[in-house]
């Protein structure tokens, strides 16, 4: 009956409600005032207290602080990762221009060198008088050296073939030849 007057809403239109499954009971039967506010909305002519208003205010208050506070730990964190993704990048760059100038200065190198090893080839035919230099063998020591003949080692003719090996279970079921 309360219900019915603070929500303007027929008895019958609440006990429909209970009777379709819109509003339910509690464990004692009754409808809890939660459940006819998710149904109906606020009740009609009930305002809210002053307490309930300073308290929803405080509440909200209290988590907008620790929106921001948490929000500030965010942006410092966030700082300290940017700062450090720019100390990689500029690590990373001064090793980039670092190897860059190692290629360089290698290239130079080679060149510098084949020109040189042009430069002996050059004065020997000259000095010997032979216009076509003899090339200089190569050997790392890595790989075997050729011989200069190629031994071979001799097959017999006749190769007896071996027995057929016999397996651990011919030896007790297969007869013996």
């Amino acid at each position: 009956m309360d219900a019915s007057k603070a929500f303007k809403k027929s008895r019958t239109t609440i006990y429909e409600a209970i009777k379709t499954g819109e509003l339910s009971r509690d464990h004692d039967g009754l409808i809890d005032l939660s459940e006819l506010i998710r149904v109906y909305g606020n009740p009609i002519g009930v305002q809210s207290s002053t307490r309930t208003e300073h308290a929803h205010k405080d509440v909200h208050v209290h988590v907008q602080s620790e929106i921001e506070h948490v929000l500030k730990d965010q942006i410092s964190l966030l700082k300290n990762q940017l700062d450090l993704a720019n100390q990689r990048e500029k690590s990373l760059m001064q090793h980039i221009e670092d190897l860059t100038h190692r290629i360089e200065f290698k290239g130079q190198l080679e060149q510098s060198k084949t020109e040189l090893d042009e430069r002996k080839v050059t004065t020997h035919s000259e000095m010997t008088g032979n216009s076509r230099p003899e090339p200089e063998p190569k050997h790392d020591g890595l790989t075997t050296p050729v011989e200069a003949e190629n031994k071979r080692i001799p097959v017999p003719e006749h190769i007896e073939q071996e027995p057929e090996k016999r397996g651990f279970w011919s030896r007790f079921f297969r007869p013996y030849d």
